[in-house]
């Protein structure tokens, strides 16, 4: 089994028979969503649509099968905040950073 190392930025053998989908906070999927195993999606991403999708999954993307775009920083953020308050949460300062420096290194490596 191979899966996205964010860390070597490529697929690396884990050694393992089995593993499943691995989804960053935030990330989210379309009704059906097809993904195959040791599928790794970023952080804030939106995927949806037919067939199954890409092993590997950038944070901040949107689309799916039929392409991908980037999703836009302050529109998650938005998303985030109102997700934050339907359980009676608060998304912090703190959080929106996280948020921030996710997407810059998301960009800075093109991952």
């Amino acid at each position: 089994m191979r899966v996205w190392s964010y860390v070597k930025e490529r697929f690396v053998k884990t050694g393992l028979q089995f593993c499943g989908l691995i989804m960053g906070d935030h990330s989210k999927c379309g009704i059906n969503t097809m993904f195959n195993t040791g599928t790794v999606v970023g952080a804030s991403a939106n995927i949806y649509g037919p067939g199954f999708q890409r092993n590997f999954i950038k944070s901040f993307s949107l689309g799916g099968t039929q392409g991908i775009i980037k999703y836009n920083l302050n529109k998650a953020i938005e998303v985030a905040r109102i997700v934050y308050g339907r359980r009676n949460m608060e998304f912090t300062p703190e959080d929106e950073e996280i948020f921030r420096q996710i997407h810059e290194i998301s960009i800075e490596k093109s991952i």
